[in-house]
């Protein structure tokens, strides 16, 4: 049995690079395509479109929520003086006191309340880079891994409606002859009491209409088709969901004329429970890639 895949699926991982903890979440529901959205902080920013590429290319429908965090703390964070700014300061100390040759050299801690001198270890982009697309890799593997089983589950579901349907469809054909018969005698009954000379051909004439008229035989072997089609689809496994939506409503339209063909109670409530089995199954499917 090859696999199906949900719409639905989570997954949420985070790496350590030290002085800061890179969270990567992929979140998604239904959707009629593949609608990608994307949440990250501007110094991000440029992870987005490598991000959108690996999903784009790993997935075929759904809305999908992608959020990209980086989360510092004073217990991962390290400040480092800015050498720049200090040689700057270191010049600016030795023109000052070229002229002012009493006044006091700077302290340590002069420097490092000096604006701007301190500032807090930044990480390579290149480093972000390589990785974020490691823990996209992690990330996806996990969220299609979840994706697989709820489609998993849903295929089960499915085949199971499909089972129950094929042993309703079972029993409606001997119900038709016998609806036959049972007309047969009543229409038969009712015109030789209307008309004493009414021949048997004209009897013979009404039932063969009625008997067009409530012929089934089509209605089921599409039904049928429809139900075999649906099996096949589901061992194809993949992206399935739009043709088993477009399934469901062809099994909708036939379950719909066999209810207005029915002149049985019997059919008539199998009618019904087909198009509650049909529509079931469509909220099923509207949740499959």
């Amino acid at each position: 049995m090859t696999t199906l895949y949900s719409m639905t699926g989570f997954s949420a991982l985070e790496r350590d690079l030290g002085t800061a903890r890179l969270s990567l979440e992929i979140k998604s529901v239904n959707g009629r395509f593949l609608d990608l959205s994307f949440r990250c902080p501007e110094e991000l920013r440029f992870l987005e479109m490598p991000l959108r590429e690996k999903l784009s290319a790993a997935l075929a429908r759904g809305k999908t929520d992608c959020r990209l965090a980086l989360q510092t703390g004073e217990s991962s964070s390290r400040m480092v003086p800015d050498a720049a700014r200090m040689a700057q300061l270191q010049a600016l100390q030795n023109e000052v006191r070229s002229l002012m040759p009493d006044a006091a050299a700077l302290s340590v801690a002069d420097v490092l309340r000096w604006p701007g001198i301190l500032a807090q270890e930044s990480i390579a982009p290149d480093l972000l880079r390589s990785t974020c697309l490691s823990l996209a890799d992690e990330v996806l593997a996990d969220f299609i891994g979840s994706r697989e089983r709820e489609g998993a589950r849903l295929g089960l579901v499915l085949r199971s409606h499909v089972a129950t349907m094929r042993s309703r469809l079972a029993q409606v054909g001997p119900l038709v002859p016998a609806a036959i018969v049972n007309y047969t005698t009543r229409l038969s009954t009712r015109l030789r009491e209307a008309v004493a000379t009414l021949d048997e051909d004209r009897i013979r004439q009404e039932i063969s209409v009625f008997a067009a008229k409530i012929d089934v035989a089509e209605e089921l072997a599409r039904l049928i088709s429809h139900l075999t089609e649906v099996e096949r689809v589901l061992d194809v496994g993949g992206a399935v969901g739009k043709r088993l939506d477009f399934l469901m409503q062809e099994l909708n339209r036939e379950a719909n004329t066999l209810a207005s063909k029915s002149v049985s109670g019997e059919v008539t409530a199998i009618a019904l429970e087909l198009k509650l089995s049909i529509e079931q199954m469509r909220e099923q499917v509207q949740n499959l890639e």
